[in-house]
Order: structure tokens, then C-alpha cells, then sequence
């Protein structure tokens, strides 16, 4: 077997470090790990700042392949250089009188193909990898519906078209981040509907939240103190 490449000095997020984590948990209850290995691990996975220092705690593990991600390319700049890169864990979703979801943490291919005939499906792009920096989603929508969210930074550029249905154009034409990856959506939806939305990620909308009710707090407690001082 050969080795990985060395990884780069990156640095690990919390849901990078939560992967391996879900990786030592798995092996413990396989047997594959005693106790006392999987505390020292478990207590250095959450310790560790970059993909080098995640990579070694999982190498033996049959999961290892998908606990850290693969180096980004080089020149990626910016804070998406840690999101562009790695296998696809996802080339395709199908919803025939159903529905799917592909959300959080996964990665979509180059080329994913979407399918929805008397259904719905989901593809959420907030939190997810990019195997390469252009990924073309090809959306497919017969009596049914497809949604693709995007976070803010990307580019979007939408090339489909509806047949007796609609096809969302509002979100392309938006310039990208520098280093962001450029999304395309392709395909046709017939006597169905194709959506493309911008949504902030939830640790983001949770942190914007957090800091209204902060600042409302802070507005009450002004007023209030204007009040006994008038």
C-alpha cells in the first residue's frame, strides 16, 4: 500500500476534528482500539490544529481514507484552500416518488447529476467540499423539484432551463471570493421546479443571531438606564 502524501500544514477545523473523532469511536466499538488508545487519541484529535497533526490518529484504521481531508491544490488562496480538493464522497442523487438530500459534511464531484421525478431533493453546498475548484450540478426535475444552496463567496453560474416549469436564475452573475469555488448548474425541469439559493451556514446565521440578541440586549439595558437617570 503506498503512503499518503505528506500533508500540508493547513488548518483543521472543528468538523475535521470531529470526523476523526467519529473515526476512533467506530474502531473502539469494533475492537480495533482499547480504551486506554482511544482517550489518548480522542484527547489529541481534539488537540490538534492542522491536518498533519489528524492524519497520524487514523492512519491504521480501515476509515482513515475518509476521516481527513485531502490537501487542498496548490494556489488555492484564502479560507477556501481547506474545502477544495479530496475524493467525492457523492456523484448523484435520485428521488423517483421520493426524495434525497445530500447536506453537511460530503463531497461533491466534478460532475454531480441530479434526478427528481414526483419528488424532491436537496443539495447543500454550505458546508460541503469541492473535489475540484469548478463542479457542474446537473439538475434534472420531471413533476418534481430540486434545490441547490449555496453559501455567500460563491460563484454561481445556472445554464438550465424549464419546459413548462421553472429554472432559478437570481443567484448567478455574482462575482466570487478569491480562492471560492465556481458552481455551474445545468440541466431542465419539466412541469417542475429548479432553485438555486444563498444561505449562510448555520455556525454563522447561529452567530449573527446570537450577536442581535446581544446588541438588543445591551439597547434595553441603555434605555433602561437613561430612563432612572431622566
Amino acid at each position: 500500500m503506498s503512503e499518503r502524501p505528506e500533508l500540508p500544514e493547513l488548518r483543521a477545523s472543528d468538523a475535521d476534528r470531529e470526523r476523526v473523532a467519529e473515526v476512533l469511536r467506530d474502531a473502539v466499538a469494533e475492537g480495533r482500539l482499547d480504551m486506554e488508545e482511544f482517550d489518548e487519541r480522542l484527547g489529541a484529535a481534539y488537540k490538534a490544529r492542522t491536518y498533519a497533526e489528524l492524519e497520524p490518529l487514523t492512519r491504521d484504521l480501515p476509515a482513515a481514507g475518509s476521516a481527513v481531508p485531502e490537501p487542498a491544490p496548490s494556489g488555492v488562496p484564502g479560507a477556501w484552500a481547506g474545502r477544495i480538493g479530496g475524493r467525492a464522497s457523492s456523484t448523484a442523487g435520485i428521488a423517483f416518488m421520493s426524495g434525497f438530500q445530500r447536506k453537511g459534511q460530503w463531497t461533491v464531484a466534478r460532475r454531480f447529476t441530479s434526478f427528481a421525478f414526483w419528488g424532491g431533493g436537496e443539495i447543500d453546498l454550505r458546508e460541503a467540499r469541492f473535489e475540484e475548484r469548478e463542479v457542474v450540478i446537473r439538475c434534472f426535475a420531471i413533476m418534481g423539484g430540486i434545490n441547490v444552496i449555496v453559501p455567500p463567496g460563491v460563484e454561481v453560474d445556472v445554464r438550465g432551463i424549464g419546459i413548462m416549469g421553472g429554472f432559478d436564475h437570481t443567484q448567478a452573475g455574482a462575482p466570487g471570493e478569491p480562492g471560492a469555488p465556481r458552481v455551474v448548474v445545468s440541466g431542465f425541469a419539466f412541469w417542475g421546479g429548479v432553485g438555486v439559493e444563498r444561505k449562510l451556514p448555520r455556525a454563522e446565521r447561529d452567530q449573527l443571531k446570537a450577536e442581535r440578541r446581544e446588541r438588543k440586549q445591551l439597547e434595553r439595558e441603555e434605555r433602561r438606564q437613561r430612563k432612572e437617570l431622566g
